[in-house]
């Protein structure tokens, strides 16, 4: 028997806050720094499609499962616009997190490509509804309500650096 342990390997990941208020940047800084254990300066920039919103990036390394801890801890804040991602790594699958304020939380399960992945029973499943449902519940599945609302915000390439946050000490 093995000791090695695959849900304790590290992986990395992404967080990507489209829209914050300003006063609650600090927050937010704050509690990734809490959760990756690390020291935090994120850079702030102003948030061209929504005015008077931030938006920040985050590069991440840590424990597979920290994804779920960083997307749950900023979901506290409805009023955030952000994604998360994990990256898969050995035997365990990657996932992304998107959160709207209108739309609350999505999670999709992300091959080693970053594609969400729909598993066969799921597809069965939705086949089962008929043609008729199955685009529109495809569509759900893919989280594609939040890709929606998340593009405007996205579609700004203008950040100039991207932080990374991991452990220290």
């Amino acid at each position: 028997m093995s000791d090695h342990n695959h849900f304790a390997d590290t992986t990395t990941g992404v967080v990507f806050i489209h829209a914050a208020p300003t006063a609650l940047c600090p927050h937010v800084e704050w509690a990734l720094a809490s959760i990756l254990d690390a020291t935090s300066a994120m850079r702030w920039e102003d948030q061209p499609a929504q005015p008077g919103a931030r938006k920040a990036i985050v590069d991440w390394i840590g424990p597979v499962g920290t994804g779920a801890r960083l997307a749950d801890a900023l979901a506290k804040w409805s009023m955030l616009a952000f994604e998360v991602t994990e990256d898969p790594s050995d035997l365990v699958d990657g996932e992304r997190f998107s959160h709207t304020p209108e739309l609350g939380m999505w999670r999709g399960q992300t091959g080693a490509s970053g594609d969400v992945v729909l598993g066969e029973n799921r597809l069965r499943h939705l086949m089962a509804g008929g043609p008729a449902a199955f685009h529109a519940a495809v569509d759900a599945e893919l989280g594609g309500a939040w890709d929606r609302a998340l593009e405007p915000l996205r579609g700004h390439p203008v950040m100039a650096e991207v932080t990374w946050l991991s452990r220290v000490g």
